[in-house]
């Protein structure tokens, strides 16, 4: 397991309590696991994804991370519409322990972009992982 202060934490991207990550750099938002998580998780083995064109709110579970160790449930950073699903991850959800933040799992069309602005910057969530 890795200390806080060797986690990769990008300031590119506003994190959740629940160790999910967004990305915004247009008009739709990328979603994925963060460093964090995927280490908690270890060696993952599968990721279980909603179908394009699911909605859901902010909150709202929208697929699992399964592990050797663990099967995790993955929540919504933002509320909106699934646009895109990371079809890699289907034959190689191993690349998410590779990099984390390059294999984002789901894009969305935020109902509510606002809701970006309420995640936690890379140093709110670290002090958040230190507490």
């Amino acid at each position: 397991m890795k200390e806080p202060r060797e986690l990769n934490l990008p300031d590119t991207v506003r994190y959740t309590r629940d160790h999910e990550w967004a990305a915004m750099p247009g008009d739709t938002a990328r979603i994925g696991v963060s460093d964090y998580a995927q280490d908690q998780l270890g060696d993952i083995v599968y990721v279980e994804m909603p179908e394009v064109g699911s909605a859901f709110a902010r909150g709202d579970t929208f697929g699992t991370l399964e592990s050797v160790k663990a099967v995790s449930e993955l929540y919504m950073p933002m509320g909106g519409e699934v646009v895109a699903v990371n079809e890699a991850l289907v034959d190689a959800p191993e690349l998410i322990n590779r990099d984390s933040y390059d294999n984002w799992i789901i894009e969305i069309r935020p109902s509510n972009p606002a809701e970006y602005e309420k995640l936690m910057t890379s140093e709110g969530y670290l002090e958040m992982l230190k507490e």
